[in-house]
């Protein structure tokens, strides 16, 4: 279905242009991301051309489905207005702002929330359809910079007056208690998402809290001592919301919510928790292969922790920094990197103030992370020395994380000519893969079968695709 505009569409006609793509193009790029997420769309160049020429609005998700596409392809987002769709329904591109005032800050974050569960339920028109494919590394620039300018706001106080709603309902008066069960939702979410991978359905638990519980209190009325607190634990639920998207393959719905996190650790006056989620940037960019950026979001979160952040603290940045270089191919630069996180984390003591979000790190992670540079940078005897020491350690807290280190591991026996020891890490992998929801584990189980394709004849590897397959096929 579509509707009618005045005249002909000059603005998308101008972007396509831009952008490269010709009628048949844009057609198939849109299907293709409609598929992705569930909706047959059989749109054709004639569909397109009638956009253009006659200005026709197409209904549905198709208007956000035509700017990611279009996105995509330039390495930006596009928002509707550009390309002439900005009176189409309401478009999620909330959350990818990084507003200067608080207030306008809580009300972004609130919507983001509030659209989140919009989208669970509304199946194959839900918001997350709409923003299929358009994650765009560069969205990133303006918060990134924002925040290294000024980590913290000035004061973030709400009183009655300005909390009051449009209704006339008093707002909540926020206490101390109030901003500590949001806390107690966070490690409860951390523990599970650690153990189950972030597709389990307990996981999908934290936009519905941050929905519930965390946006009326950030409407409320509270201190500034008592705002800082809750725009702090606030940030840690919707970093981790950020996260499990992430590790679910909903990268677009990820960077919305990493922004928004930024934000409001930039109001909690964190600037660690602020860093930790310019780490969590930097790695969803190297995964997604921007790794020059990745390393500028993660130095992002060096600079301005010098001097404030814990040893151990330092030492995961730099390890973040690590996995970008190693990503870039920059083996001199991954090498001090990694030098530097083990040399911040044997500074490290127990009775340092580290944060509560970073009691998964340890040796053993940093082990395991220097595993996967080893691996981008095509060392597989490194890879095999470290992922002895990853694997070392109980597994039971950790699930997900043990998974990622066998087919690490599978690799590296491969890249070393051990097809019989690759095998066998592969398929304690896939047993692992099958216990936990995470799309990305998947996507390092396929990329070990990727690998195994010259030894297709091979019993042991015909075995493991076999075993795979379930995991492989199995809804994201």
């Amino acid at each position: 279905m579509s509707r009618e505009q005045r005249g002909p569409n000059e603005k998308l006609g101008t972007v396509l242009a831009l952008a490269g793509i010709s009628n048949a193009g844009l057609a198939r790029r849109v299907n293709d991301l409609g598929a992705q997420r569930g909706m047959t769309l059989r749109y054709d160049k004639t569909s397109v051309a009638r956009w253009v020429s006659k200005g026709m609005v197409p209904q549905g998700a198709a208007p956000h489905l035509i700017a990611a596409a279009i996105g995509a392809k330039l390495g930006r987002p596009v928002p509707l207005h550009e390309i002439g769709l900005a009176d189409a329904d309401p478009a999620p591109e909330v959350g990818l702002a990084f507003p200067r005032d608080v207030s306008v800050a809580v009300r972004h974050a609130t919507e983001l929330y509030r659209l989140d569960l919009a989208g669970r339920r509304a199946g194959s028109g839900g918001i997350w359809q709409s923003l299929a494919g358009s994650f765009a590394v560069s969205a990133y620039a303006t918060p990134a910079s924002r925040w290294l300018i000024t980590p913290a706001d000035s004061s973030v106080a709400r009183d009655s007056t300005a909390a009051e709603s449009s209704s006339g309902v008093s707002p909540l008066r926020v206490g101390h208690s109030d901003v500590a069960k949001l806390r107690e939702a966070a490690e409860d979410a951390r523990r599970w998402d650690s153990k189950y991978g972030g597709g389990d359905w307990r996981s999908s638990m934290v936009p519905e809290c941050l929905r519930v519980d965390a946006a009326p209190l950030l409407l409320g009325s509270y201190s500034d001592d008592v705002g800082r607190s809750l725009f702090g634990a606030t940030a840690e639920l919707t970093r981790l919301a950020g996260w499990m998207a992430f590790d679910t393959g909903q990268q677009e719905a990820a960077q919305r919510y990493y922004i928004q996190a930024l934000r409001l650790a930039r109001a909690a006056a964190d600037v660690p928790l602020g860093g930790y989620v310019l780490a969590s940037m930097s790695l969803q960019a190297t995964y997604r292969g921007f790794a020059d950026e990745g390393v500028d979001l993660a130095q992002a979160a060096l600079e301005r922790n010098r001097g404030l952040a814990t040893a151990r603290t330092m030492s995961f940045f730099r390890l973040v920094e690590a996995r970008a270089h190693a990503k870039a191919s920059d083996p001199v630069a991954a090498g001090a990197a990694l030098k530097a996180a083990e040399g911040w984390l044997e500074r490290s003591r127990d009775g340092d103030p580290d944060p509560s979000w970073l009691g998964f790190y340890s040796y053993d992670r940093l082990a395991a992370d220097a595993a996967e540079c080893y691996r981008d940078l095509k060392l597989p005897r490194q890879v095999r020395r470290f992922t002895e020491q990853a694997l070392s350690r109980p597994t039971e807290e950790f699930v997900r994380s043990h998974g990622l280190r066998l087919v690490v591991s599978a690799v590296a026996e491969l890249e070393s000519g051990n097809l019989d020891a690759a095998c066998a890490a592969g398929t304690r992998a896939v047993e692992v893969a099958g216990r936990i929801s995470s799309a990305r584990t998947t996507e390092y189980v396929r990329d070990l079968l990727h690998r195994l394709e010259p030894y297709g004849d091979e019993p042991r590897v015909v075995e493991l695709r076999e075993r795979a397959r379930p995991l492989l096929v199995a809804p994201a």
